[in-house]
């Protein structure tokens, strides 16, 4: 039984670019870069639906890297404010 082969994503741009340009038929950019026909197609399809994303405003903030960031900070004070309510309890 066969492998699936996992191509980065380098490859696949340059194969569905390779079909927009229509540098040959489907079938003979499939056969030059050994891939079924069918995934050269959806690899196009996805191209064209997604060429709008590369004129949007800009990046994307990484919202994972501010989540993690605002979790540590949540949790700097949330250590302060009990320090200090048990300082105010000792007190009063």
């Amino acid at each position: 039984m066969k492998n699936r082969t996992k191509h980065d994503p380098t490859f696949k741009a340059k194969v569905a670019l390779a079909a927009v340009r229509e540098e040959g038929t489907v079938p003979e950019l499939a056969k030059r870069y050994g891939v079924h026909p069918s995934q050269v197609f959806k690899w196009k399809k996805q191209l064209v639906d997604q060429a709008s994303a590369a004129f949007t405003a800009g990046p994307a903030p990484d919202e994972s890297a501010q989540a993690a960031e605002l979790l540590k900070k949540i949790g700097e004070l949330t250590m302060e404010r009990d320090f200090l309510s048990r300082g105010l309890r000792r007190w009063g």
